[in-house]
């Protein structure tokens, strides 16, 4: 078969429109991303596998935290149960949290309204409050995430563990204002009452202020 001179112009365009979409295919096909072998796993620091290379995971830190102002509802009731001016209710995140899960019975292993226990309630407080999303799930465990400091310069936020039944450790609340804590208790479910309670105070065994777990030194395998 012949062509003429157009023809061979049209035939030729054709041909070089082909090859560069081929040559933008290729591109695309070597910059794809790499891809995990196997996922991420849950506890900070282990190693993940990327391209048959073991690579360490690396932790990120939380953003700036970013205060909401509470409901003036809000202010007005947690004001009064902690005694303290309204203005210094402050955290509306921290307080809509509290009034979701009071009165939420206590259930070991529990990470539901209609149950939950004391590291679990931490557990989901530390993640929906304050952006945590790597806190350990256990009390246990929980302990090793803080900066200790004394009673008196206790902070809203900060964690406060016990020693229940002769166990070091063994349960955790959190510090609001005023000297009161909030904590899932085994008797009446999430509740708020004063550290210094008689059945409360005399378990009590450490308290502190959370630390980001990507600050900690990575966990070795």
């Amino acid at each position: 078969m012949r062509f003429n001179k157009s023809q061979l112009f049209i035939l030729s365009a054709i041909i070089a429109v082909a090859v560069l979409s081929s040559c933008s295919a290729l591109k695309r096909a070597t910059t794809q991303p790499l891809v995990l072998n196997s996922p991420i796993p849950d506890a900070p620091g282990k190693s993940i596998v990327i391209n048959n290379v073991p690579v360490k995971q690396v932790l990120k830190h939380r953003p700036p935290y970013v205060m909401v102002p509470p409901a003036d509802s809000i202010a007005k009731k947690y004001a009064t149960i902690l005694d303290v001016r309204k203005a210094e209710i402050q955290n509306g995140r921290l307080y809509d949290f509290i009034d979701q899960w009071v009165g939420a019975p206590y259930r070991f292993g529990g990470l539901a309204r209609d149950g939950v226990d004391c590291s679990g309630f931490v557990y989901l407080l530390q993640q929906q409050v304050y952006d945590i999303a790597d806190i350990p799930r256990s009390t246990n465990l929980q302990i090793n995430y803080i900066n200790q400091k004394p009673e008196n310069e206790l902070k809203e936020g900060d964690l406060v563990f016990f020693d229940f039944d002769g166990k070091q450790f063994s349960h955790v609340g959190v510090y609001l204002l005023n000297g009161y804590v909030v904590h899932a208790s085994t008797s009446k479910g999430v509740i708020i009452l004063k550290l210094h309670s008689p059945s409360l105070f005399k378990y009590f065994s450490r308290a502190g202020s959370v630390i980001d777990p990507a600050d900690l030194p990575p966990a070795e395998n």
